[in-house]
């Protein structure tokens, strides 16, 4: 991962049966929900600022773009340590870096960057990120 001056945090995940697809390894699509599900605990955790507290505001963050790569395979009951950090964060916006590792081996086995931007629930229009927002997370 790119080190710059955001931190990176780490959740942890075990595959499940219902991520597994026919080749026996977990589905491309999974690896997606690895991520999103470690920055919503990330979000509360680290930053202070859950998910609902954006919603009781009026806002939410949507994903405009994903870009990802898949290295290694991971297999049913694999334990995995999903790191993510923000790349940029400002008013337009936030990418957000990830890799997913296998606990076991210690090798990655996806990569890539969420590109988020904030919407208006209300309207469902993207919307400016607050300085409040942008200071929460710049850390």
């Amino acid at each position: 991962m790119i080190q710059n001056q955001y931190s990176i945090f780490e959740s942890e995940l075990t595959v499940r049966p219902d991520d597994i697809d026919m080749f026996n390894h977990v589905h491309n699509s999974k690896y997606l929900d690895y991520v999103l599900a470690a920055r919503y605990e990330q979000m509360e955790k680290f930053y202070g600022m859950s998910w609902e507290k954006f919603e009781e505001m009026g806002f939410g963050w949507v994903v405009s773009k994903v870009t990802i790569a898949f290295k290694r395979p991971l297999k049913m009951g694999d334990q995995m340590l999903i790191r993510t950090g923000i790349l940029e964060m400002n008013e337009k916006g936030s990418n957000v870096q990830f890799e997913i590792i296998n606990k076991k081996t210690g090798k990655v086995a996806s990569d890539g960057v969420f590109e988020y931007v904030m919407i208006d629930l209300k309207t469902q229009r993207s919307c400016k990120v607050t300085q409040e927002m942008i200071e929460a997370y710049s850390i």
